[in-house]
């Protein structure tokens, strides 16, 4: 059974109060879980969108970093680029809004390069995947700290570790073969056939007559026309993105972020809004902070961040995408059951 490390934190605590519990925890889980430290150890992180104030504040991970460093262990902030159009898309501009929201206390690791086509294949003989697309920088820890602020989620239902792994792992291409079958699709009306569309497809597939399009035949899904459209007319397609099926993948994909190697998983279970931090205004948080839960399955983690939450509230919250977490342990990638452990 896994063990999850639990410590409540009031409303509107300090960044200060915040990163010793984060510390305490952490000390706890290393101890208790025998767990060796690397001495290169990055931090998986969200920056949070442009506009967006209820991301995790790079604060909350200053007590653990310092431990780091006073054991010689080398820290890094890392992620990968979002597969949308806005200020995250590329690492020039991603880099910008991580050090505007203060991530600048340890060096920045965009992990699917420039554009998000940096990306090495993990082999997982899946239902929905035999291979996902990984942001290739990952490749170069065996151990990640996947930090997840716990909240709603537009399509996943909630996002925790879980979707933090899967989709935040994955690069450009893998976040495209999650979200829409492996094809972005063309507004028309948008576009203004510039071309550089077409210029950086790497498989000629997009069509600039009459009625641009994209050819479903011939595209491979790499996502770059998305990144690179200056109008915005290149989408994602969100309308084969609901339904099972996207929760399946995205738990195919978090297997592969982790196969064979050692993580600790954190998730902040404080101002947990309706909708994700990839929203680039404020959200208002709907309940009261539940606190910081730690653990090294990350199937069990976000299992009891829901348990304590429908406590809180007397009944279910997040309906969708519990069935993600049931299929998660089916493939092996932890168990739901588990054992909650506050610290002294």
């Amino acid at each position: 059974m896994a063990k999850v490390y639990y410590c409540p934190v009031e409303n509107s605590s300090s960044e200060e109060k915040i990163s010793g519990v984060s510390l305490k925890l952490f000390k706890e889980l290393v101890s208790e879980e025998n767990f060796d430290l690397e001495n290169k150890i990055p931090f998986k992180v969200h920056f949070g969108e442009k506009g967006s104030v209820t991301y995790n504040r790079p604060g909350y991970y200053k007590g653990i970093i310092e431990f780091l460093r006073s054991r010689k262990i080398e820290p890094f902030f890392i992620e990968t680029n979002v597969l949308y159009r806005g200020e995250r898309t590329t690492e020039e501009t991603h880099k910008k809004v991580a050090l505007e929201h203060g991530f600048d206390d340890i060096p920045i690791i965009i992990a699917d390069g420039e554009k998000g086509d940096y990306s090495v294949g993990i082999q997982i003989d899946g239902k929905r995947f035999k291979t996902c697309k990984i942001g290739a920088e990952f490749s170069n820890f065996s151990q990640i700290i996947v930090m997840s602020h716990f909240k709603g989620h537009l399509l996943a239902g909630f996002g925790g570790a879980i979707k933090n792994l899967g989709m935040g792992f994955a690069s450009r291409e893998g976040k495209l073969a999650q979200h829409s079958a492996a094809v972005p699709w063309l507004n028309f009306f948008e576009c203004k056939k510039c071309g550089v569309c077409a210029e950086n497809c790497p498989a000629d597939a997009i069509v600039l007559g009459f009625l641009p399009r994209v050819d479903r035949k011939k595209c491979l899904g790499c996502a770059s026309c998305i990144a690179v459209c200056p109008t915005g007319a290149m989408k994602i397609n969100w309308l084969s993105s609901t339904g099972r099926n996207f929760g399946e993948k995205l738990a195919e994909y978090a297997l592969a972020a982790q196969l064979n190697k050692k993580y600790i998983y954190f998730n902040y279970a404080l101002n947990i809004t309706k909708l994700c931090d990839c929203v680039g205004k404020p959200q208002k948080k709907f309940i009261d902070d539940l606190g910081i839960f730690a653990s090294t399955d990350p199937v069990a983690i976000d299992w009891a961040c829901l348990d304590l939450l429908d406590k809180r509230k007397g009944r279910k919250v997040f309906r969708r995408g519990r069935h993600v977490l049931k299929y998660a342990e089916e493939i092996g990638l932890g168990k739901r059951e588990y054992e909650l452990v506050s610290p002294t």
